[in-house]
């Protein structure tokens, strides 16, 4: 975002791939990523995917550094209901430590449990999917939806095969095996169709919006993955379990709260001279859409404009 600012603020616009600050950025996400995905070999989904609320406690900080954002109370106040949460989560998430071996991950795949959520998950996203492409409803809970029932399939994926490399570099080979590769083309698949479905609902709704939704949908669908295909809750006691959902719902306020009322700050675009059109001043300005790539429209436009039109 900073290498986008700085670039756009030059008087020669270059692309954006010739800054080394958006390199450095892109390399620090890529590595931010691949620290997430051999977290999953280590933990359990219901304490990783949680833990994503740090990201954003990161940003809304961080911002203030490098974007030069006004700190909020709503940020400071969303920060302590999140790292709170963080705490409930890390204390209490279930800690049931197995070897994620090929044969394991394989029967988990044909248990009963998974095969029923994999029906019923199979079944409510093709009725998304009916509405969004026959209907075209493309409300910001049916996209959202549709990630998160992908992103239960990806993070299932994930942890399998995050499991199954780490259990490969300790001396017990399980590369060999073909559910290795099921697993890799699953979380590739699914990953893709997760692209595709977030960047429309980021295209469509505001950002601040589109955040704590997700993060919302994402971890409620990455703990219930868990329980079913890994079973990660099944000897915790209730006390745990109840503590654990709270910080979650701590975690979730506390990033509604800090991009509660937040918006994009967009750059300003300058008005354009109308110049010499009939029943118009020589003064007068159009204002560009920026919302997108078209320019606006003049206003009462009587017939001889439309015709020239």
């Amino acid at each position: 975002k900073c290498s986008h600012l700085r670039l756009a603020c030059r008087t020669e616009p270059k692309p954006y791939y010739t800054s080394k600050l958006w390199w450095c950025g892109i390399t620090l996400l890529g590595l931010g990523e691949v620290g997430n995905f051999i977290a999953y070999g280590f933990a359990p989904i219901a304490l990783v995917a949680p833990l994503g609320c740090v990201s954003v406690i990161g940003s809304a900080f961080i911002s203030v550094l490098f974007l030069k954002k006004t700190m909020r109370a709503a940020d400071i106040l969303g920060g302590t209901l999140t790292v709170t949460g963080t705490y409930l989560l890390v204390t209490f998430a279930p800690n049931v430590p197995q070897e994620l071996t090929a044969r394991r991950v394989q029967n988990y795949l044909v248990s009963w449990p998974f095969l029923v959520y994999l029906i019923l998950e199979i079944i409510t996203f093709c009725i998304l999917l009916y509405f969004y492409k026959r209907k075209a409803v493309k409300h910001i809970m049916v996209l959202l939806m549709m990630v998160a029932l992908l992103a239960s399939l990806t993070v299932i994926a994930v942890k399998a095969v995050a499991g199954m490399i780490t259990l490969s570099a300790k001396g017990k080979m399980q590369l060999t095996y073909p559910v290795f590769y099921i697993m890799i083309v699953l979380m590739a698949t699914s990953c893709a169709f997760q692209v595709k479905f977030l960047n429309q609902a980021m295209h469509l709704y505001e950002a601040t919006a589109v955040v704590p939704i997700n993060f919302v949908f994402f971890t409620t669908s990455a703990i219930i993955s868990g329980v079913i295909f890994y079973q990660e809750f099944q000897s915790a006691a209730l006390l745990s379990v109840f503590m654990f959902l709270f910080g979650c719902l701590l975690s979730f306020l506390g990033v509604f709260v800090i991009a509660r009322n937040k918006r994009e700050e967009h750059l300003q675009i300058p008005f354009i001279d109308c110049g010499l059109i009939p029943g118009k001043k020589l003064t007068g300005k159009i204002q560009p859409d920026s919302r997108s790539s078209r320019y606006g429209t003049l206003n009462n436009e009587d017939d001889s404009v439309k015709s020239q039109s």
